[in-house]
């Protein structure tokens, strides 16, 4: 039975961005005159523009970056919906302020579609020069492939690092390609995998799409409820700990000696005292490792409805992306102080 406070399922998206451009003006804004395309209502002249987009029902993932020091602006979709190419355009062209615009978004065959489709028109029809950054990181939907292959992975809550470098580089006033490069160097050193213990419910839908049995998780679930790695017995956090982190080690593979950002975020119904639990487990590992924790988030980054589980990422830095990682932000959803 769905539990939830909302009016109409169809209005629910809507009366959200209603709320936030209500509670937000002195921050967001929309264009177009369509509440769907999001853009910061912070200018600065010369600067590269950073869009982003997908399906809602991940707050603050992704409208949530929008802001000071992060993205400029976000076409946003129904739950787990992409946004049409359209509503891009619009956000593209409110954006863009003369040094060309990138998409950053994560790897979904809709929104890759989408976005593609937008870069065209702001290119032929606009004349705005579009670069774009897909996201894979989540290291149980696929193999892994080289730096330079096509990464067929999902994009997952890694996504908070590359908006984080690259609208710090944006903020810099780096160039277009300078950006890009920074965004692919962010979305190549991250790695994400996740845990579920409970399914979440689409408002037009009215009911969960799958069920996980009490006492049992999925390790490697996807943030739309795709199959993860396996489903099992729900075992002791610092076990799930330990089967997640060791698949992300690898996977790099990260090093003894490297240095390492640590995103722990809740999937929508994790309380931050279990996510902290977590954390605890992952230092600890890290320190055998000899890998060293240069800044660590831990809270709900990137959400799936009301979903109980969580994800741990990974970001490998170099002394450019800690520069980087240091910048301060201010967008209505996440807030940080110049760290050094």
């Amino acid at each position: 039975m769905m539990k939830k406070f909302i009016n109409k399922p169809e209005n629910f998206i809507s009366e959200m961005l209603e709320g936030i451009y209500t509670a937000h003006p002195d921050m967001l804004a929309y264009a177009n005159n369509d509440l769907h395309c999001l853009h910061t209502t912070y200018k600065q002249a010369g600067k590269v523009g950073i869009a982003t987009g997908g399906g809602s029902g991940h707050l603050p993932l992704f409208l949530g970056y929008v802001g000071q020091g992060m993205l400029d602006g976000c076409a946003i979709g129904d739950v787990f919906q992409s946004p049409s190419p359209k509503q891009m355009l619009a956000v593209t062209k409110e954006i863009d302020s003369g040094a060309g615009v990138l998409y950053i978004y994560g790897n979904y065959n809709g929104d890759i579609f989408n976005f593609d489709m937008a870069a065209e028109m702001a290119d032929f029809e606009e004349n705005i020069k579009v670069s774009s950054v897909v996201v894979g990181d989540d290291v149980a939907s696929a193999a892994p492939t080289n730096q330079n292959a096509k990464n067929t992975r999902r994009g997952v809550a890694g996504l908070f690092f590359v908006y984080k470098c690259a609208g710090a580089a944006a903020a810099e006033m780096m160039d277009l390609a300078n950006v890009k490069r920074i965004a692919q160097k962010a979305s190549y050193n991250v790695r994400t995998m996740g845990v579920a213990l409970s399914p979440c419910i689409v408002p037009r839908v009215g009911k969960a799409g799958f069920a996980i049995a009490d006492g049992e998780m999925e390790i490697g679930m996807g943030i739309h409820g795709e199959t993860g790695l396996r489903r099992g017995k729900l075992l002791p956090a610092d076990e799930v700990v330990d089967e997640i982190l060791s698949k992300i080690l690898m996977d790099l593979p990260f090093q003894s000696g490297d240095e390492v950002a640590i995103l722990v975020n809740g999937l929508g119904a994790t309380p931050l005292e279990e996510q902290y639990v977590i954390f605890r487990r992952v230092q600890q590992i890290l320190q055998a490792e000899n890998i060293h924790i240069y800044h660590t988030y831990v809270g709900e980054y990137a959400t799936a409805m009301e979903m109980a589980g969580l994800s741990i990422s990974l970001l490998k830095l170099d002394n450019e992306l800690k520069r980087l990682i240091n910048t301060q932000v201010n967008t209505p959803f996440f807030k940080q102080f110049q760290l050094l």
